[in-house]
């Protein structure tokens, strides 16, 4: 695998001004060598020798990089920004090392863990931090990124429920932490090869998929349902055992057990029930 190295160049505006001179000098011998054939062959020749030398030039700017070849060969990368001079037979790549960022499909149709279908995209930002490996281990590297981010994305998306079905449990829709830092990894593991970092990876739709999203949303609304359901029962069950034990404690009043029944049945009727309750009053004894 190829990886970034340092290229050898100097500062451009030197050579830049060297060889201002060397024009200048050929220029007065052409003016002053009409009459000598030799003078006015070196001037010509110091002119090619400068019109050789300033392909050599080139300008680097900030957050970029030129990769340089011979020949085919991969000679180094210059980060260094401003003008800048090398061998005038190296090729110049230009390489941007700015953050980028890109949103994938905006409706692509994956299945979760349980096989349930759902569309959900992702915001991935990222930077080439080895611009060797971006430039010849992979053919394209923008459209690189986008394939393996989307297959990272469905691969994430088999790997959790949507929705949480336990106490505790990791899903898409419950744990936005956990999948952003996953998808963050499993994006990294495949984009090593090309030289990227990713930098962020994070969910940013994320629905069931038409076709099943009523059945769906009936689901979560009758869960949702149940477990307030649940909640008032613990709670109503917690009240009527706070009611009996004062009742005991303060000897306001003795039960027998058929009267606690009746009592149990009563609180739990009005804590329980969604609608409001029509109070009796009894105006005789507890037996009659």
């Amino acid at each position: 695998m190829i990886r970034e190295k340092s290229a050898r160049c100097v500062s451009g505006i030197g050579v830049l001004l060297g060889l201002l001179l060397v024009f200048g000098a050929s220029a007065a011998l052409l003016r002053n060598s009409a009459d000598a054939p030799a003078q006015q062959a070196f001037g010509v020749l110091v002119a090619l020798l400068g019109v050789a030398a300033l392909p050599g030039l080139f300008m680097v700017n900030p957050n970029e990089a030129r990769v340089l070849q011979l020949f085919g060969e991969y000679v180094g990368t210059v980060r260094a920004p401003g003008l800048r001079w090398t061998n005038p037979l190296y090729s110049k790549q230009r390489v941007s090392l700015r953050v980028r960022n890109f949103e994938t499909q905006s409706r692509m149709k994956v299945n979760d863990i349980d096989g349930n279908p759902i569309e959900m995209s992702a915001v991935v930002v990222w930077h080439i931090i080895d611009t060797a490996q971006a430039s010849f281990e992979v053919d394209d590297c923008g459209k690189f990124v986008t394939t393996a981010a989307e297959a990272a994305l469905r691969k994430l998306a088999m790997s959790y429920p949507y929705d949480a079905h336990e106490e505790g449990q990791v899903s898409l829709r419950g744990s936005p932490l956990e999948i952003t830092e996953h998808l963050r990894r499993e994006m990294q593991e495949r984009l090593a090869m090309a030289g990227v970092e990713v930098l962020e990876a994070r969910i940013s739709n994320l629905a069931y998929a038409p076709e099943i999203a009523q059945a769906m949303l009936r689901r979560q609304q009758a869960a949702a349902v149940i477990a307030a359901r649940q909640k008032i029962v613990d709670g109503s069950v917690g009240m009527v055992e706070m009611a009996l034990e004062r009742l005991s404690q303060k000897n306001i009043v003795r039960l027998d057990e058929e009267r606690k029944a009746a009592m149990v049945s009563n609180l739990l009727v009005v804590l329980c029930s969604e609608s409001a309750t029509q109070p009796i009053v009894n105006t005789g004894t507890l037996y009659t």
